[in-house]
């Protein structure tokens, strides 16, 4: 409508208004052409409350109110009650006035993260200065819960409204522990350097004078490459000096993780993932049930280069492994391989016709070297006879090679492609700057083992000819829900022949009182069990099965209703017949195995090792089969292991929203710029997961058994030792209401009916905030943890936390 006499414009409904870049919508608009003034209010109902609300959008920035007065031509413009989001907060303002395109001041401000009309909680401000998408000031402000105020003021505020980092103190958390005393943990400051790199320097201080410093950088160039760095020290002191309790050590860790982009340097890669340290690093960190028990530690350092068009390859490596109960910590580096992929030299250049058979005769080559040296981080070095360090690492030191030539024969199909033939030829050299050999000690009864160092190769070859097929048989049922059963087999059959052509290297010695010997390979100290020759003429054979059904079922009808379920995946063995051998012929470790799926939800796998021997008084294999003299047996299992694992939950209360969590971590799990942040994420999480509780999924179990054991050889040749291991890991939650939930994991040692570590926690949606108490109160380090803070990134430093440490059984 409009009114000519006052030249006033009057819209009413969904009106939308755009001028420029803004745009202003409201249930009813009011136009003055001569002032360019427009106001714009809101629709009500008969109890006054809002129907519709007028909103302005101008740029990045989208208010909505219950009047808005704009003139167009100066930009500024007065509001009331004005709702705009910057970034993860929520400004609410009684009146505002927008002087410019980004500059707003507001009368009555009210700061929160919780989005909502009338939100949870808020910092209440009488005066506020708003820079859109940069920053907002106020001067004094106080919390207030539910609209009641609380009287804690803070003389003016500053909030950092612009996204992305920023450099600043981090908020430490104050803990308790009856063996480090009070102690501020996680104080810190954060420092954006630029775009591609960010630091991280952090401490803990502890009254009874541990402390604990770290240092952590973050890189990235998109694109290129990315990673991360960290480096941990601990100075520990727990009790008071003087105690018989009192401890002191000083530990370290430090973790490097790399990722290039493929995209960046096509053919060329280098990647590293080094978790190394001290070994009782684990142990010194308070308030985490699960690291103290981790006590394998491995790293591994990557460089490969492959040639376009060319069959050759090129990688360096350094790798790492410690045992933190040992104290072992073994070191491999430099390590190098050379490989040229199998090239076919009387392939015609050009295929015409049909290939002729020695056209497919292939040959490849395979090089490394390796250099290993060993350790104990606990011994020390140069006291009580023992070695400087160095000299006991060039003492231990050992490096070598190996040169690996093999050829191959890609033979067709036969009796109709039923039968696939494989011809092999290899032959290998083993370099190696020491010698073992095993020397009986009489004066002290027992087997000496002597180094000698030089440089000593070792050759090998090998002729092989394989056979394999695959054989299908069903078996079909007549009116019943099951249809049909199929079993595939895939046998396997291979004739070798390996030339002993190091025999000068075999070596024999006395191993007991009885005069019980063996022979073994002074190049590298393997034992040969019952043999003095590498000689080998082996008939090797194997079968690998599956087990399948079809069948109808009950909720489909038609072809939907035919279901395939797979009953085995898997089962099978593997063994070896050696014509040459005067005696012991049949292998002596056979190896069983069978895996499956149960319901399509409880994986199960087994594997075995059978030795088919008999065993004299002593406990020594002779030369008998299990199943000869009268009694019918397969032999001994010598090895095995079981592990049994299952993960089950409740269909998600918003499928939409769980599909949507699970396409965004795909995304960024592919993305291989990303790589390094979500290997850190996910240690984030092992290590907080309080603060990741999905309240969409009602209830969620994972159980995990594993139960193993092998005999392994004495050192002294005595006889053998069976080890067992035997656990079972626990990890679940369940949703006590909508808003509460109860989790929990536990680790438990079967073997000796023992809780190794036991976690439970509580934890309570509150909207735009989040309650969580965690107890471990089980193990070396028990702990209490209740912890109160907003959801929003922005204000994580307004946590209360209350924690404590118990530390001994």
């Amino acid at each position: 409508m409009v009114r000519v006499p006052t030249r006033k414009v009057l819209l009413y409904g969904k009106t939308k208004t755009v001028y420029a870049d803004m745009i202003l919508q409201a249930p009813k608009v009011e136009l003055d052409q001569r002032t360019q003034i427009v106001l714009a209010t809101r629709s009500v109902d008969s109890a006054g409350n809002t129907i519709d609300a007028a909103s302005f959008k101008t740029g990045e920035t989208e208010m909505t109110n219950d009047t808005i007065r704009y003139n167009f031509k100066t930009q500024v413009g007065l509001t009331t009650k004005t709702y705009t989001q910057q970034g993860e907060m929520l400004v609410i303002g009684e009146k505002a006035k927008k002087v410019n395109l980004n500059t707003t001041f507001i009368s009555t401000a009210r700061f929160t993260t919780c989005l909502l009309d009338d939100p949870h909680f808020s910092f209440v401000a009488g005066k506020m200065k708003v820079i859109n998408q940069k920053l907002a000031v106020s001067g004094p402000a106080h919390p207030e819960f539910e609209g009641v105020p609380i009287p804690v003021y803070v003389p003016f505020g500053f909030y950092p409204l612009s996204q992305g980092r920023h450099s600043g103190l981090l908020r430490p958390n104050f803990i308790t522990d009856e063996r480090r005393g009070i102690g501020l943990q996680d104080i810190g400051y954060y420092k954006v350097i630029n775009d591609h790199w960010d630091v991280k320097l952090g401490a803990d201080l502890f009254s009874y004078g541990e402390w604990a410093t770290s240092l952590g950088a973050s890189y990235r160039t998109r694109y290129r490459f990315n990673g991360g760095l960290t480096f941990n020290f601990r100075s520990s002191k727990q009790n008071f000096k003087g105690d018989p309790d009192f401890t002191s050590s000083k530990v370290f860790n430090i973790s490097w993780s790399h990722a290039v982009d493929s995209r960046a340097r096509p053919g060329v890669s280098f990647s590293a993932n080094v978790n190394a340290g001290s070994t009782k690093y684990n142990q010194s960190i308070p308030g985490n049930a699960i690291l103290p028990f981790q006590n394998i530690m491995g790293s591994s350092i990557n460089f490969s280069k492959t040639w376009k068009n060319r069959p050759y390859n090129f990688s360096l490596s350094a790798t790492h492994s410690q045992n933190n109960n040992l104290g072992l910590i073994n070191l491999s580096l430099p390590n190098g391989a050379f490989t040229v992929n199998t090239i076919f030299p009387f392939q015609r250049k050009e295929g015409a016709g049909t290939a002729k058979w020695y056209e497919k005769l292939g040959v490849g080559y395979n090089g490394n070297f390796f250099n290993n040296i060993s350790f104990y981080d606990t011994l020390s070095y140069g006291k009580n006879g023992i070695k400087p360090f160095f000299q006991y690492l060039l003492d231990t030191a050992e490096w070598g090679a190996n040169h690996s030539i093999p050829i191959t024969l890609s033979l067709p199909p036969v009796l109709g492609g039923r039968l696939i033939i494989s011809p092999g030829i290899s032959y290998n050299q083993v370099w190696l700057q020491r010698l073992t050999n095993y020397q009986w000690n009489e004066s002290r009864q027992k087997v000496d083992t002597l180094n000698r160092k030089g440089m000593f190769i070792d050759q090998r070859a090998s002729f092989s000819l394989g056979f394999n097929t695959a054989l299908y048989g069903m078996y079909s049922f007549k009116k019943s829900r099951v249809l049909a059963v199929r079993h595939v087999m895939r046998p396997q059959l291979a004739l070798s022949y390996t030339p002993d052509l190091n025999r000068s290297r075999i070596r024999y010695t006395k191993i007991d009182t009885t005069g019980r010997g063996i022979y073994y390979n002074e190049m590298g100290g393997q034992v040969l069990f019952n043999t003095a020759s590498r000689q080998s003429g082996a008939v090797q054979f194997g079968i690998d099965n599956n087990l399948e059904m079809k069948y109808r079922s009950k909720k489909d009808t038609g072809k939907a209703a035919i279901k395939k379920v797979m009953i085995l995946e898997g089962f099978g063995f593997n063994a070896s017949y050696d014509l040459l051998r005067d005696s012991m012929r049949l292998s002596r470790d056979i190896p069983l195995y069978v895996r499956t799926t149960l319901f399509d939800k409880i994986n199960v796998n087994a594997s075995a090792t059978l030795n088919p021997y008999q065993l004299d008084a002593k406990g020594n294999e002779i030369n008998k089969l299990a199943w000869q003299g009268g009694k019918f047996s397969l032999g001994r299992i010598t090895a095995g292991s079981v592990s049994i694992g299952t993960n089950i939950q409740s269909k998600p209360k918003d499928p939409k929203k769980e599909e949507l969590k699970r396409k965004q971590q795909e995304e960024r799990m592919q993305d291989p710029v990303l790589a390094a942040d979500q290997q850190r994420l996910l240690e984030y999480m092992q290590q907080n997961p309080n603060e990741f509780v999905d309240f969409n999924i009602d209830w969620q179990l994972n159980i995990s058994y594993s139960l193993s054991f092998y005999s392994r050889l004495r050192p002294d040749f005595s006889g053998f030792d069976t080890e067992f291991t035997n656990g079972m890991n626990l990890n679940g939650s369940f949703n006590l209401t909508p808003k509460w939930k109860l989790s929990g994991s536990a680790s438990v040692d079967v073997k000796k009916m023992d809780i190794q570590y036991l976690t439970v926690s509580v934890n309570r949606d509150l909207h735009c905030w989040q309650l969580s108490i965690n107890v471990i109160p089980v193990g070396f380090t028990r702990s209490f943890n209740f912890t109160v803070s907003p959801k929003a990134g922005l204000l994580q430093d307004l946590r209360i936390n209350r924690t404590r440490f118990f530390t001994g059984y």
